[in-house]
C-alpha cells in the first residue's frame, strides 16, 4: 500500500515505543487495581479516588503550558519529555517501597503512599498529552498514528502482564457464617507481587527515554523529519499553517496520504468553524473515556461477573492499537464521518454508564447476554473513540503545532471535568453502589 512506503519501519517502531511512555504507568495501575482494592482503605472506592488525582494532576499541562510560553528559547517540548520520563521513572521507583503505605488524615485511614505516587505519575503522564503531541510535528504526518499506536500499547503491554500475573482472579466458596451458609468471594494471590510490576513499569519509561533520544539525534530518524523543522524551532501556528503546509514541494507531498482507495489532501487551513467542532469533540469522548468510564467502570461491570470485568478491560486493551492501525491505513477527514463515529462511541458509554446506576441490579444480570452486551459496549467504545482521536489529530496535525497543543490541552480539561463529574456522583452523592461478584 503506498501508504505504507511513506514511513520508514524502524522510525515508526521508535516512535511507537515512545507513545508507551506517554501513559503506561497510570494505566499500569488500573490494572492492578483488583490487587491493591484488597490493601486499601479505600477499597472499591479507591478507582473514584486516583480518577480525581490523575485529574488534579492537570496543573502540569498548565504549568508546562505557561513555561513554554513564556520562555519557548529555553524550555520546549525536548527538555518537557526527558522531564516527563525522569519524574515517572522515579515515580515508578517510588511505587515499588511506598505503594501499601498508609496514614490517618481528618480520622480517616487512607492510602498516602499510593495516592503520592500516582499524583507525580498522573503529572507526568498528563503532562504528556501536551509535551508529545506537538513534538510530533517535527515528524511527517503519517507518524501521528504511531504515536497513537503507542499509547495503545500502554493499555494493551501492561495488561498482558497483568493476565500473566493472574491479577484480580477470584473463587466463590461456600463458608459457614453464624450457622448460615453463604457464597463468598475468595481473593487468589498473583503470580508474583505488585512490586515486580512497578519495576516493570520503571522498564518501560526507560524504554521510553531511549527511545525518545534516538528519535531526536539519530541521523537515521532526522531524515524524517519535516523540512525547515529540523532545528526544533517552532514557528508555526494556525494563522500560518498555510505557509507552513506549502513551504516546500517536499513537504507538500508529505501532507497528501495515500492508499489503494484513499487520497485526502488538506489544501487550505482549517476553519474556525471546524477547528471548534474536532476541539469539542475531543473534549467530550475525553471527558467520557478518561474521567466518567474509569471511575465507574467496576460498578458497571463486577456485577456481571470478574470474567467480564477482565474480559472488558483486556480486550479494550487489545482494541486500542487495533483502531490506530486502522486509522494509518484508512485515514479520514470528513467531518461528517468523524462527527457520526463519535456520536454512537458515546452512546455506547452511556449504556455503560446507565447500567453504572443501576448497579448493583443492572439489566440482565444474570444472564449471558448481559455479560456480552457490556462487554461488546467496552470494547465499541474504545474502538470508536480511539478511531476518532487519531483521525483529530491527523488532520490537526497538518496544521502546525499549536493545533495539537490545542488538541492536547482540550484533551487534559476534559478527562478533568470528567472525574470530578464521576467523583461527585461516587463519593458525595453515592448514585452508585457496590455488588460482589459472588453475590446472588
Amino acid at each position: 500500500m503506498a501508504c505504507e512506503l511513506q514511513v520508514k519501519p524502524f522510525v515508526y517502531l521508535l516512535v511507537i515505543l515512545f507513545g508507551m511512555g506517554s501513559w503506561i504507568a497510570v494505566n499500569g495501575l488500573w490494572l492492578e487495581l483488583p490487587i491493591l482494592v484488597y490493601h486499601a482503605p479505600e477499597s472499591w472506592k479507591l478507582s473514584s479516588y486516583l480518577a480525581i488525582i490523575t485529574q488534579i494532576a492537570n496543573i502540569g499541562p498548565l504549568m508546562y503550558a505557561l513555561v513554554n510560553k513564556c520562555a519557548p528559547k529555553y524550555f520546549n517540548e525536548k527538555h518537557g519529555v526527558y522531564l516527563i520520563v525522569t519524574v515517572g521513572a522515579a515515580a515508578c521507583l517510588l511505587l515499588v517501597f511506598c505503594w501499601n503505605d498508609t496514614s490517618y488524615i481528618g480520622g480517616v485511614k487512607r492510602s498516602t503512599g499510593l495516592m503520592l505516587s500516582v499524583l507525580l505519575l498522573s503529572l507526568v503522564d498528563c503532562t504528556s498529552s501536551v509535551v508529545f503531541l506537538p513534538y510530533m510535528s517535527l515528524f511527517k504526518p503519517q507518524y501521528i498514528s504511531a504515536l497513537y499506536i503507542g499509547e495503545g500499547l500502554s493499555g494493551l503491554v501492561p495488561s498482558l502482564v497483568a493476565l500473566g500475573q493472574g491479577v484480580g482472579k477470584t473463587d466463590c466458596i461456600n463458608t459457614t457464617v453464624n450457622s448460615t451458609h453463604q457464597i463468598v468471594e475468595k481473593y487468589l494471590p498473583p503470580r508474583f507481587p505488585v512490586e515486580d510490576f512497578f519495576y516493570f513499569l520503571f522498564s518501560i519509561m526507560l524504554i521510553c527515554g531511549i527511545s525518545f533520544t534516538l528519535l531526536n539525534y539519530l541521523p537515521y530518524c532526522k531524515m524524517e523529519h519535516v523540512a525547515g523543522h529540523r532545528d526544533f524551532s517552532y514557528k508555526d501556528d494556525l494563522v500560518p499553517s498555510d505557509t507552513v503546509l506549502h513551504r516546500n514541494t517536499e513537504f507538500q507531498q508529505e501532507t497528501t496520504i495515500l492508499n489503494d482507495d484513499t487520497r485526502y489532501k488538506l489544501e487550505r487551513p482549517i476553519s474556525k468553524t471546524k477547528l471548534t467542532f474536532f476541539l469539542v469533540t475531543i473534549g467530550v469522548i475525553n471527558a467520557m473515556v478518561n474521567g466518567v468510564l474509569p471511575s465507574i467502570s467496576t460498578y458497571a461491570t463486577i456485577p456481571y461477573g470478574s470474567e467480564a470485568y477482565h474480559l472488558s478491560v483486556t480486550l479494550s486493551n487489545i482494541a486500542n492499537p487495533l483502531a490506530c492501525f486502522v486509522a494509518f491505513f484508512l485515514p479520514v477527514i470528513s467531518t461528517k464521518v468523524i462527527g457520526g463515529t463519535a456520536i454512537i462511541g458515546v452512546a455506547a458509554g452511556l449504556y455503560i454508564l446507565v447500567m453504572a446506576t443501576l448497579s448493583p441490579f443492572p439489566l440482565l444480570v444474570n444472564e449471558t447476554s448481559g455479560s456480552a452486551i457490556i462487554v461488546i459496549a467496552s470494547v465499541l467504545v474504545t474502538v470508536l473513540v480511539t478511531f476518532c482521536k487519531v483521525s483529530i489529530a491527523t488532520v490537526l496535525r497538518l496544521h502546525g503545532r499549536t493545533a495539537l497543543l490545542w488538541c492536547g490541552i482540550v484533551t487534559q480539561i476534559g478527562s478533568c471535568i470528567g472525574a470530578i463529574v464521576s467523583f461527585i456522583a461516587v463519593n458525595i452523592l453515592h448514585v452508585f453502589h457496590e455488588r460482589q461478584a459472588c453475590s446472588s
